[in-house]
C-alpha cells in the first residue's frame, strides 16, 4: 500500500537585488548530487521533516520563487510550518543584508567589499540540525573531504524520498546510527562520536534548539558548548547556517583571518584573538562581516 502524499504550495517574492547564483552555488556542493539537485533556473533538495521525507523544490522566476514541498506523509500545520521555515532558509532569506551595508558603507576595511558585492547574502541550511551536523561534520578537514563524509551521513542516516533524492536526516535518525557505521567510513572515532553525541541530546530533549522565550538563540549556543567536542568555530558556524543568526563571530575560521590578512595587506594572517579584536568593531552585523569575508577570496566570476 502506497503512502499517503501531499503537496504544498508556496510564491514567496525575492528582492531586486537577489543573488541567485550565490544560493545555487551552496546548494551545488556535493557534485554526486544525492540530497540537492541544482539547475540554472531551480533547485530540489530533501530533508526530513517531523519523521516525514520532504522534496522542497524551488523554481526560480526574475521576482519570485515558486516553492513546492513534496510530501511522502500526510501534511500538519507544524510540517508545514516547518517546510516553510526551510524554504527561508534555503533562499538565504534570514539576514537582510542592508543593515550591514549601511553599517560599513564608510568603513575603510567593509566599505570596499560591499560596494564590490552589493546584495550578498547568507544561505542557511534547511533546518538547524542540518547546519549544526553540517558544522561538527566540517571541523578541522577540507572542504572536499567534509562533503564526502556528508554525504555517507546522509545515506547512513538519512531516508530516500519517493523522488529518488535522500534525505537529510533528522536527530531521530541520527541517534539510531552506531559508532562503526560511521568510523568504518572514514569518519574519525572523534568526530563520530561527536557527532552521535550531539544527535543523542537532541533526540532526547534534553538538548532543545527551539527558540523561544526560555531558550533564546544565545543560551541555545551556550548549551551547545558545553557539549564534548563542540568548540566556539561549530557554535559560531552553527547559528550562522542554521537560524541566520546575525552576529556569529567566526575569528576562529581560517578564511576570514586570510581575507582579513590581505584586506589589511599584512604580512601574516592576525591570530584569533586579534581577529576577534576587529571583528567586534562590526557587532550586531558579524556574520554579514564574515559572508562578505569569504565572498572576497572567491574569483570576481563567483562573487558576481
Amino acid at each position: 500500500m502506497n503512502p499517503p502524499r501531499a503537496t504544498l504550495r508556496r510564491t514567496i517574492a525575492l528582492p531586486p537585488d537577489y543573488r541567485l547564483c550565490d544560493v545555487l552555488a551552496f546548494h551545488r556542493r556535493d557534485t554526486e548530487s544525492v540530497a540537492e539537485q541544482v539547475r540554472q533556473d531551480g533547485l530540489r533538495k530533501g530533508v526530513m521533516l517531523d519523521g516525514v521525507p520532504v522534496l522542497l523544490a524551488v523554481d526560480f522566476t526574475p521576482a519570485a520563487a515558486l516553492c513546492t514541498a513534496e510530501l511522502d506523509g500526510k501534511p500538519a500545520p507544524a510540517l508545514e510550518r516547518r517546510a516553510d521555515a526551510a524554504f527561508h532558509s534555503i533562499l538565504g532569506l534570514r539576514i537582510d543584508p542592508a543593515p550591514f551595508c549601511a553599517f560599513a558603507a564608510a568603513d575603510p576595511l567593509f566599505g570596499p567589499l560591499v560596494q564590490r558585492q552589493p546584495g550578498l547574502r547568507i544561505v542557511q541550511s534547511a533546518t538547524v540540525f542540518e547546519a549544526l551536523t553540517w558544522a561538527i561534520i566540517g571541523q578541522q578537514i577540507n572542504l572536499s573531504f567534509a562533503i564526502a563524509l556528508r554525504r555517507t551521513f546522509i545515506q547512513q542516516a538519512g531516508r530516500p524520498h519517493s523522488c529518488g533524492l535522500w534525505c537529510y536526516p533528522e536527530a531521530s535518525d541520527a541517534a539510531r546510527l552506531e559508532l562503526d557505521e560511521l568510523t568504518t567510513r572514514k569518519f574519525s572515532r572523534a568526530k563520530a562520536e561527536t557527532l552521535l553525541r550531539f544527535a543523542h541530546l537532541v533526540s532526547s530533549g534534553e538538548l532543545d534548539l527551539e527558540p523561544g522565550p526560555g531558550n533564546t538563540i544565545e543560551q541555545i549556543g551556550k548549551k551547545l558548548l558545553a557539549v564534548k567536542g563542540i568548540g566556539p568555530w561549530t557554535v559560531n558556524y552553527g547559528l550562522l547556517r542554521g537560524y541566520g543568526y546575525p552576529d556569529c563571530s567566526l575569528h576562529g575560521d581560517v578564511a576570514v583571518r586570510t581575507a582579513l590578512q590581505r584586506l589589511a595587506g599584512d604580512e601574516a594572517r592576525p591570530d584569533m584573538v586579534r581577529a576577534e579584536q576587529i571583528l567586534q568593531q562590526y557587532q550586531p552585523h558579524r556574520t554579514m562581516a564574515a559572508a562578505h569575508l569569504w565572498a572576497s577570496l572567491a574569483p570576481p566570476d563567483d562573487t558576481a
